[in-house]
């Protein structure tokens, strides 16, 4: 693929949020995994097509960064449809979701970010625009105030929260569907990062992709992210093309070992497995050692740790497996010497 060079100076100026954009699939061909919930969308889709009528609302969980954002652009596109977008916290009152609810036409998606965190005036408010496609305001004050409904077309809701225990079981009973994505595999990693290498018109081996998947925490922006910063080595380097040495290079000047853990990671594993002998230890006692916020590490850092079994969440605080006190070279409790 050729590159734009318009483009090519945006990105060299742009933070991730424009990078993560330019490099986003826009079909469900170029999206990588997720298969089956691929598959039951397309189905959705082509059933929505041959009805003539918009998708069914669809909520999207998961993790940061394993695509629920993409997914919202790739139906819209196969939909032929516009997509507006905004987020739980952006709407803090009734005026802010009638803003948006009358700039719809007929089938588009409206995608609400992180929909866990809408006010409940808001959220009550919405319930019978995805229900019935209406939406009540209240005109004048006082005894002379009244309600009229203001007719919506018909659209389809995507939601995408990471905390899908946070929404209400009337928010969630009205859609139509529910999704949840995994965390990605080394090999689906792979395949994405060889496909923004190749939209970043960078050489990669299939090691260095594999090296650079293999530290990416499972989630493809982070492969995406990591990919970015190697190419800058690649460039300033001179290098055409980056291999496993390269990406390790780069990877550790950047921080990132072998597990894909970065600073924070090793402090968090530090504190609970050198400071505190692998725990029980308390989420805020936690917190208060290494200087980070409760929400930082329940959302961010904990996540990947269970994934990896590195940690366990007990009534009693976090405890440190195995795992962590080998990855850590520190000798279990009760025991003696180097697990190495």
């Amino acid at each position: 693929m050729a590159r734009d060079p318009n483009i090519e100076m945006t990105l060299t100026e742009a933070d991730d949020e424009k990078f993560e954009q330019w490099l986003r699939p826009t079909r469900f061909e170029d999206f990588v995994g997720q298969d089956s919930i691929k598959d039951n969308l397309r189905v959705m889709v082509q059933s929505a097509k041959i009805r003539k009528a918009p998708l069914d609302h669809i909520l999207l969980c998961g993790p940061p960064g394993l695509g629920k954002t993409s997914m919202a652009h790739i139906l819209a596109h196969e939909m032929g449809v516009k997509v507006h977008t905004t987020s739980g916290p952006a709407l803090e009152k009734k005026g802010d979701l009638a803003g948006i609810l009358s700039a719809l036409e007929q089938g588009d998606i409206l995608f609400i970010d992180e929909c866990h965190r809408m006010n409940a005036i808001v959220e009550e408010n919405l319930y019978p625009a995805m229900e019935d496609f209406y939406f009540d305001i209240v005109i004048g004050d006082g005894p002379h105030a009244r309600s009229m409904k203001l007719a919506l077309p018909p659209f389809t809701l995507v939601g995408a929260t990471t905390r899908s225990g946070l929404l209400s079981a009337p928010l969630r009973d009205r859609y139509g569907y529910v999704a949840r994505l995994d965390y990605y595999n080394v090999e689906q990693l792979t395949h994405v990062i060889k496909r923004s290498a190749r939209i970043l018109d960078i050489g990669i081996t299939d090691k260095g992709a594999s090296e650079i998947a293999r530290r990416s925490r499972g989630t493809p922006r982070i492969s995406n992210r990591l990919l970015n910063r190697v190419r800058d080595y690649a460039i300033v380097g001179n290098h055409t093309s980056i291999d496993d040495d390269l990406a390790d290079y780069a990877l550790m000047r950047l921080e990132v070992d072998h597990a894909g853990f970065d600073y924070l990671d090793r402090l968090y594993l530090d504190a609970l497995v050198i400071k505190f002998g692998g725990g029980p230890t308390g989420l805020d006692t936690l917190a208060s050692s290494i200087g980070e916020e409760k929400d930082t590490i329940e959302e961010v850092v904990e996540p990947y740790l269970l994934q990896l079994g590195f940690i366990q969440r007990t009534p009693r605080g976090r405890v440190a497996t195995a795992n962590a006190f080998r990855h850590l070279n520190q000798p279990l409790p009760g025991s003696q010497g180097s697990l190495v």
